[in-house]
């Protein structure tokens, strides 16, 4: 490279912290732009007082993948952050019974023969066993571009697409293993991370369950934010500069060409690369004019399958209940609940949720004696047209009824020393999350690989998406993987090698 090429990062968020690391690392002039005061996006953090939350994951899964990051940058993960791996990794919660979930398997048997006594601990050995070799062959798949058709030419590839069953859904696929529908929900609502349905959920990303119980679940002291502020810190160390507070406002096309980006006081700032990371669907529509795209014009991107939403309550309490790290409670009628909320888009009186008590792990969060609390419910996205203005106080009270009646959380009214709320419709006009759509489009097949947008993008040159609205897709892991694939790309146009120590990564 017999100059210094430009890089523009627009958005703070995993995907863009990862792509600046690596690009930072390998010579590159890297700019950041982000409009939140703090980096990390929907990975940073909500401070509250003397509260600190995680805006959004709160699950570390496959936590080698972030330890390859750093180690593609000459650095290790374990001198930025204090990983805490869990046990047991979370606690399901049905109306008759609940299951421990852990990644011992001694363990894991254990629970399900004492939550399931009727089946016992019968296919779960298979099950790892199948769905550990469907994960060696589609993982591959997963971390290669997929610019070209001619990408389904490869051998990993080929190798993989019998373990695609593509007549099966995550749901179903599990009924080769447990017979009790419950049993099924133990290793099936991992599908909720992607925003879907399990019983619409493509079969292969069953994997997601296996994955727990492979590599177990993470937490990371101070919360996963501190995994965007160990980044950041990467980036600046390595010469790259982050502005935060600061909005891009469009992108600067020239003949399909990307050449830099405006920004809200004006001022364009060129540029050799530009990578979004902005949400996939709120870049395509605020980015651009709406006539500069065709495949992904403002009308095809609304017709385009979005994820759930979310519905958040982050409490900062006076007080500690006994509650594990991490709680999933299901819906009685769970079916219906998924069914309202992907289907129907409407809400449910009977619903599901998701409990996050870091305190019982962490004591960096919250004061003394006191907890902060993480609680998502998962709701339509913003195509149901819900006033959610009108119904947030009405959806909080709810909630919190729920967690006295559910989880025993008596009194938790009179503890509550601060909160903030984030509704479907606040992630779309304050946190620029298209329909409110946290897990952004989804995985059905024909929004998976080639078809879903390209790492290179298809419509403009110079311009690249990282994100969980690009290949291979949403959560943590794979939004890194996103960064990888882009930043190789960016490395391969500019004849820059990727390799670094003994790690060769094709």
């Amino acid at each position: 490279m017999p100059e210094k090429k430009h890089i523009i990062i627009i958005g703070a968020g995993p995907g863009g912290l990862c792509a600046g690391m690596l690009l930072s690392c390998r010579g590159f002039n890297v700019t950041l732009f982000d409009k939140n005061s703090e980096v990390g996006g929907r990975n940073r953090p909500i401070r509250l007082g003397d509260f600190v939350f995680d805006t959004g994951p709160t699950f570390l899964l496959m936590k080698h993948v972030l330890d390859d990051m750093f180690t593609l940058c000459g650095r290790r993960s374990e001198d930025y952050m204090d990983f805490i791996r869990l046990d047991p990794m979370y606690r399901l919660l049905f109306s008759d019974r609940a299951v421990n979930v852990y990644s011992d398997r001694k363990k894991m048997r254990a629970s399900l023969e004492a939550a399931f006594p009727e089946d016992g601990s019968a296919g779960y050995d298979n099950y790892l066993k199948q769905e550990g070799s469907r994960f060696a062959k589609l993982y591959p798949c997963m971390t290669r571009d997929f610019s070209s058709l001619k990408s389904f030419l490869s051998l990993d590839v080929l190798r993989a697409a019998p373990r695609l069953a593509l007549n099966h859904s995550v749901f179903s696929n599990l009924g080769k293993y447990f017979k009790e529908e419950k049993m099924r929900l133990v290793f099936s609502f991992q599908s909720k991370y992607l925003g879907m349905s399990p019983w619409d959920c493509p079969a292969l990303f069953t994997m997601l369950s296996y994955l727990e119980h492979e590599y177990g679940i993470y937490h990371v002291k101070g919360g996963l934010n501190k995994i965007a502020a160990a980044m950041a810190k990467v980036i600046t160390e390595q010469g790259g500069v982050i502005h935060t507070d600061t909005t891009v406002t469009s992108l600067v096309i020239e003949n399909k060409i990307v050449t830099g980006v405006r920004l809200e006081d004006g001022r364009v700032i060129n540029a050799d690369e530009v990578v979004i990371n902005a949400d996939f669907g709120h870049a395509m529509t605020h980015l651009l004019k709406p006539d500069e795209l065709k495949q992904y014009s403002p009308e095809k991107v609304q017709k385009l399958d979005y994820s759930c939403s979310t519905f958040m309550l982050y409490l900062g309490l006076g007080k500690q209940y006994d509650l594990p790290h991490h709680t999933i409670a299901f819906a009685e009628d769970y079916h219906t609940n998924v069914s309202n909320i992907f289907t129907n888009k409407i809400l449910s009186q009977d619903f599901s949720f998701y409990v996050q008590n870091a305190c019982v792990t962490d004591d960096t969060l919250a004061p003394a004696g006191k907890s902060a609390l993480y609680v998502l419910v998962p709701m339509p996205n913003n195509d149901s047209q819900l006033d959610w203005q009108a119904l947030c106080v009405e959806k909080r009270e709810q909630v919190l009824s729920v967690l006295e009646s559910r989880l025993g959380l008596t009194g938790i009214r009179d503890h509550i020393e601060c909160e903030k709320i984030i509704t479907p419709q606040m992630w779309e006009t304050e946190e620029n999350v298209f329909k409110g759509a946290t897990f952004s489009l989804s995985h059905k097949f024909s929004q998976l690989l080639y078809w879903r947008p390209h790492n290179r993008f298809q419509e403009l040159e110079q311009c690249y998406l990282v994100g969980g609205g690009t290949h291979p897709g949403s959560g943590l892991p794979t939004i890194y993987e996103s960064a990888h694939i882009s930043a190789k790309l960016i490395c391969k146009k500019h004849d820059v090698g990727f390799a670094l120590a003994s790690h060769v990564y094709g």
